[in-house]
């Protein structure tokens, strides 16, 4: 039987009404969002957070990590059997619980999460030394999967589930969150699923060459071998130097070539070459075509990928 009998633990202390402002703000590496927040105005700290954060379709949430050990109370995933704690639960609220009041996100692989987190330490004041520390603090991380293009994350309090709760529960609080928007960008994850979940041939041969950032490249599927433009040219001079050195090599001698396994266009092997015929091809297709004939490498036609995200040299 699932309860939220840490709920009014939680939430308790009552003081005079004072404004407060709580900063909810977001910070990007790779494809991992850190959530921070920090309070304003009136001295105060906050005791517990709902909040929902969503980002856009198809893009998906998951691996939500708690960074701030404080928060360590989950209220809307925690088992207590008997009035036993059987399971701690985790940040993400079980969605669409019919025992939970309010109303929670679908929650993991989804594009929605609730999180709840609430603190519990004694003595209860703010001066408590166990309370939660001032300034700009990290809440919980979490990984967004499938972006092809730029993606909007959002956190707005869920007022049904409590919000956000000052430890002076009479205090009224401003909360604001502008909401992030992140660029496809920084890292990727390449052939089979998207999130890497089930690797294909072209997840294996990527890791095995240690992920070299160059596969993703938004057009290195068509020649784009260095990532640059060769004044207003994607395919140029410089990325058939690295083609024609990479060509028709060995692994053991391709892996003592800079750069030489981003001239695997195709991202597999003809017989026991990674750079052969085919990529010459699709070099040739695309050499020295003007940017708008030169499809990304999620674009037809198709020939490597799914992607998350695109990277920059």
């Amino acid at each position: 039987m699932k309860k939220l009998g840490l709920v009014v633990a939680v939430l308790m202390v009552v003081a005079a009404p004072a404004l407060a402002s709580v900063d909810i703000t977001c910070t990007q590496d790779g494809n991992m969002i850190t959530v921070s927040y920090a309070v304003s105005g009136e001295p105060n700290k906050v005791r517990a957070f709902a909040l929902d954060i969503t980002v856009d379709n198809p893009a998906k949430i998951n691996d939500v990590n708690n960074t701030d050990p404080n928060y360590w109370v989950y209220p809307g995933s925690i088992v207590i059997v008997n009035g036993e704690v059987n399971n701690v639960g985790t940040p993400v609220a079980n969605p669409y619980d019919p025992c939970l009041p309010g109303g929670t996100l679908p929650g993991i692989d989804s594009n929605g999460i609730t999180i709840e987190m609430g603190s519990l330490y004694s003595p209860t004041g703010d001066n408590s030394p166990n309370a939660p520390k001032t300034g700009i603090r990290k809440l919980l991380k979490f990984k967004v999967c499938h972006v092809f293009a730029g993606c909007k994350v959002k956190i707005r309090e869920n007022t049904a589930r409590g919000g956000i709760v000052l430890t002076n529960a009479g205090s009224p609080s401003v909360v604001n969150s502008p909401g992030y928007t992140f660029p496809p960008q920084l890292e990727c994850l390449i052939g089979g699923n998207a999130d890497g979940t089930v690797p294909g041939s072209e997840y294996a041969a990527w890791a095995a060459w240690g992920k070299p950032s160059c596969w993703c490249y938004a057009r290195q599927c068509r020649g784009d071998i260095d990532g640059k433009k060769t004044g207003v040219k994607w395919v140029a001079i410089p990325d058939l130097t690295i083609l024609y050195a990479a060509y028709n090599k060995t692994d053991a001698q391709l892996a003592g070539i800079t750069n030489g396994i981003c001239a695997d266009l195709d991202h597999k092997k003809t017989g026991v070459k990674r750079v052969a015929i085919p990529d010459l091809t699709i070099a040739y297709q695309y050499y020295n075509k003007a940017e708008g004939l030169i499809p990304l490498c999620n674009q037809a036609p198709i020939i490597t990928g799914p992607y998350n995200f695109w990277t920059t040299p």
